[in-house]
């Protein structure tokens, strides 16, 4: 069994999640939208333009997520979504573009004693994310 990462958006759910499989080399794999309900009793609040579920391919992992109605909807926190890009230009990369309007900067991109590049932020969507990039300090084993 492994865990599947589910995020939740304030409707913006397709726009997100494209966007991620976009820059990460992903693909769409699945998108149900309210509107594919088959009867309002099985819609959720908000309209039809919500996504009631939708999931993305990256490497091996699946990433799913949907819209939340406005009065279900919190915005992420105690956890982020983690990356680790195989180059230094590839982490610059995908930083610039997932953080590109991001909500918060938490840590900057920078070298830490464990990697070569390491930063932390929440991009716009309300998407905590966490990126490392150990470099030449992939080798260091640090207890």
């Amino acid at each position: 069994m492994e865990p599947t990462i589910y995020l939740f958006f304030d409707g913006t759910c397709r726009e997100a999640m494209t966007r991620y499989a976009e820059v990460l080399g992903g693909e769409v794999l699945s998108i149900v939208r309210n509107a594919d309900a088959p009867d309002a009793d099985s819609r959720m609040p908000g309209g039809d333009d919500l996504v009631m579920n939708m999931s993305i391919r990256l490497g091996s992992a699946t990433v799913m997520g949907s819209d939340a109605p406005a009065e279900m909807y919190d915005r992420p926190q105690g956890f982020r979504v983690q990356i680790a890009p195989a180059s230094r230009a590839e982490f610059d990369r995908i930083l610039a573009a997932l953080s590109e309007e991001a909500l918060a900067i938490d840590m900057p991109p920078g070298e830490t004693f464990w990697a070569e590049r390491f930063a932390m932020f929440t991009d716009r969507f309300g998407t905590p994310w966490m990126m490392n990039y150990e470099g030449s300090k992939a080798s260091q084993e640090v207890l």
